[in-house]
C-alpha cells in the first residue's frame, strides 16, 4: 500500500494506563490508531481486537499523523513531540481528548490540582458528593481514566477530577464547573523546566472554569487565582472572610456559599470529623468542601462526607507505637513540600528521608524543621543533599546515612531510628523525594518501613539515650 491510500492516524504516546484509555476510545471511535511505546511490554487484548497497531522502540510519526495524544510520562522535549510540532501536528494529552469525547449532557467536571494534597482531596470531596446522593466518581490521575468515563458515563453524575501539571501541560479547552488549585510548591522542575513553567501549567485548570478555588495561605495558589478574582472563593486555616472558607475556634465554617456571607458563617464540620488530623488535611477538606459547596452540597453532606472518608495508604499513617514511640508512615511525601506539613504535624520527631529530589531544593525544609528534630536517618541516592542542609541548620541533630538499595535497607534504616528515639518522640518516613531509586513506587518503600516497625518488637526497651 503506498503513501496515497495510507488512511490518516492518530498517534498515542505511551502504551500506559492513559496512553491505552486513549487508544481504545479513539480506536472505538473509528479512528485508526498507531501506539508508540519506547520499551516492549504486553499488549493489552482489547487494542489488537480493535485493530490498535503498536510499535516498540524509537520511532518517528508515521505518514498521515493528523494528531499526538501523549502520556503524561513523556517530556515536551521528546523527540517525537517536537517533531509534531515542528510539523504544525498538534499535541494534546488524555485530558483535553476527554473533554473533546463528551456527549451533550454530560456530567459536570469538579476539578483540583496543586503539588500535595490531590488525591486526598479528591477522596474527600467524592465521599461527600456521595453523601449528598450524588453519584460521583474519581477520575484523572487516580482512579478510573478520564477518557473511559468520558465514554461510558453509566449513571454517573458528577465527575471529581485530579489534575497533575503532567496532564495540565497538554489540556487547554477543559471549562470545569468548579476548579480549585491546593498549593504549589517546587516539584517535577526536571519535566518543566523550571518554577515559573511548573505553576503555568497548574493555572490552567483555572482559565475556563466556571468558579475558581484556591488556598488562601498559599503564595502561588493565591497569585495564580487573581486574574479571577470575580469568580473566585478562598479557603483558609484561619478565621474566613466573606468570601472564604476556614476555620473558627474547632469548626470548619463557609461564608461563600451562604444566603447572607457579609454577616454569617455557615458550620461545615468540626475539626475532629478530619482525619488523619493534621493542618494540610484541615486544608484539604476545607477546599474539598469548597468544591463540594460550589455544586450545591449541603453543610450536611460535607460532615457525613467527612465521616465517611477513609485515607489512602501512606499518607500520614500510624503504623504502631513501641516502646513510647510512634511511627508513622507518610511515604507518600514525596517532595519537600509534602514533608514538610508532615513534619509540622508532629513536635518531637527522628526523620527518616531521602530519595530522588528532582531537583528540588531542601534548603528551606530543614531549616523550618530543625526544632522539631530528635534525629535523622537518610537513604537513597539524594540523601548527602539532606545530610548536607541537616549540616547547616540543625548542627547539634545526630544524623546517619545507610548506604545501599538492597532489600534490607529499611530494616537497618528504621533499626538505626529506634535507637535514636526518646519515649514520647515520632519516628516519621516523610522523605522529601520519589522512591524509584530503590522502590518499585512510594507505596513498596512504606510497606517496607511497616514491615520493619512490626520486627521491632526485640529492640523494645534498646533506645540510646
Amino acid at each position: 500500500m503506498d503513501a496515497e491510500t495510507v488512511r490518516s492516524c492518530v498517534v498515542v504516546a505511551g502504551l500506559g494506563l492513559s496512553g491505552t484509555a486513549a487508544a481504545r476510545g479513539l480506536a472505538r471511535g473509528g479512528e485508526r490508531v498507531v501506539v508508540l511505546e519506547q520499551r516492549e511490554r504486553p499488549i493489552p487484548e482489547i487494542l489488537s481486537e480493535l485493530g490498535v497497531e503498536v510499535r516498540f522502540g524509537e520511532q518517528d510519526l508515521p505518514a498521515k499523523t493528523e494528531l499526538v495524544v501523549t502520556s503524561p510520562g513523556w517530556k515536551p522535549d521528546h523527540p517525537l513531540l517536537r517533531a509534531a510540532a515542528s510539523a504544525g501536528i498538534e499535541v494534546i494529552g488524555e485530558v483535553e481528548l476527554a473533554w473533546r469525547l463528551r456527549h451533550e449532557g454530560a456530567a459536570p467536571w469538579l476539578a483540583l490540582t496543586g503539588t500535595n494534597g490531590k488525591t486526598t482531596a479528591v477522596r474527600m470531596l467524592t465521599s461527600m458528593l456521595a453523601a449528598a446522593g450524588e453519584r460521583a466518581l474519581a477520575v484523572g490521575n487516580v482512579g478510573v481514566p478520564i477518557v473511559d468515563a468520558v465514554l461510558d458515563p453509566g449513571e454517573t453524575t458528577v465527575l471529581a477530577v485530579e489534575l497533575s501539571s503532567f496532564q495540565l501541560h497538554w489540556s487547554a479547552s477543559p471549562a470545569p464547573k468548579a476548579a480549585a488549585v491546593l498549593n504549589v510548591a517546587p516539584d517535577h522542575i526536571d519535566w518543566h523546566g523550571s518554577l515559573e513553567e511548573y505553576a503555568r501549567a497548574k493555572a490552567r485548570i483555572f482559565a475556563k472554569a466556571e468558579r475558581v478555588i484556591y488556598n488562601a495561605d498559599d503564595p502561588w495558589a493565591t497569585r495564580l487565582a487573581e486574574p479571577y478574582r470575580d469568580r473566585s472563593v478562598g479557603w483558609t486555616l484561619g478565621v474566613p472572610r466573606p468570601g472564604q472558607l476556614g476555620v473558627v475556634e474547632d469548626l470548619l465554617v463557609d461564608r461563600a456559599f451562604t444566603g447572607d456571607p457579609m454577616r454569617s458563617a455557615e458550620e461545615l464540620a468540626a475539626l475532629s470529623d478530619v482525619h488523619p488530623f493534621a493542618p494540610h488535611n484541615v486544608a484539604n477538606a476545607l477546599a474539598a468542601a469548597a468544591l463540594a459547596r460550589s455544586h450545591g452540597v449541603p453543610a450536611s453532606a460535607v460532615r457525613q462526607g467527612l465521616a465517611d472518608f477513609r485515607p489512602d495508604p501512606h499518607r500520614i499513617a500510624h503504623v504502631a507505637r513501641v516502646g513510647e514511640v510512634d511511627y508513622v508512615d507518610d511515604s507518600k511525601a514525596t517532595n519537600p513540600h509534602a514533608a514538610a506539613a508532615s513534619l509540622a504535624a508532629y513536635p518531637s520527631i527522628v526523620w527518616i528521608a531521602g530519595g530522588q529530589l528532582k531537583g528540588a531544593d531542601v534548603e528551606d525544609l530543614v531549616r523550618r524543621a530543625a526544632p522539631r528534630l530528635r534525629g535523622a536517618v537518610l537513604l537513597g541516592v539524594d540523601r548527602e543533599r539532606i545530610a548536607e542542609a541537616l549540616a547547616r541548620h540543625a548542627a547539634n541533630v545526630p544524623v546517619l546515612e545507610v548506604a545501599g538499595d538492597d532489600t534490607g535497607v529499611m530494616d537497618r534504616v528504621v533499626t538505626a531510628a529506634a535507637r535514636l528515639a526518646s519515649p514520647g518522640d515520632t519516628v516519621l518516613l516523610a522523605p522529601a523525594g520519589a522512591s524509584l531509586d530503590m522502590f518499585p513506587g512510594y507505596g513498596a518503600r512504606g510497606e517496607a518501613f511497616a514491615r520493619a516497625v512490626r520486627n521491632l518488637t526485640g529492640l523494645t526497651g534498646l533506645v540510646e539515650r
